[in-house]
């Protein structure tokens, strides 16, 4: 199935493996917040409920410090929904710290770990330019 829009989440190539999941986990949790991207409940075959997922897949991009940098101003010149991470995150424990962190940084020298945006397929493709698919 070829869906009209694009989830996708742009991870800086020099993370290690850990902060790689950690980064698109909390990335994606943002994107989740749209509530159309949402499908249903699951239920097994005995019953037993489990939480809906997104409708569509997310696909996974890496690329270096600069692909992230002007990945994020051509969304937000778009005005795309996207999440951000920064390296600063990996020092906080708690959502509050790490807004504060993110409030106190400029947004052209924000230390972009991860991105990940919605939008329309072609949007999305435009945003990612330069980016290459995560092995």
């Amino acid at each position: 199935m070829r869906f009209d829009t694009k989830i996708a989440v742009v991870l800086r190539d020099d993370l290690e493996s850990w902060q790689r999941l950690n980064v698109t986990a909390f990335l994606v949790s943002g994107i989740a917040t749209n509530a159309e991207l949402i499908g249903e409940s699951y239920v097994d075959g005995d019953g037993a409920e489990y939480l809906p997922m997104f409708r569509q897949p997310v696909l996974v991009f890496t690329g270096g410090k600069d692909v992230l940098a002007d990945a994020r101003r051509r969304a937000l010149d778009r005005g795309m929904a996207m999440s951000i991470y920064t390296h600063d995150l990996f020092a906080t424990g708690n959502d509050d710290d790490n807004r504060a962190a993110v409030r106190a940084v400029p947004t052209d020298s924000l230390d972009l770990v991860g991105i990940a945006v919605h939008g329309k397929r072609n949007a999305v493709d435009k945003v990612l330019k330069g980016a290459t698919l995560h092995p």
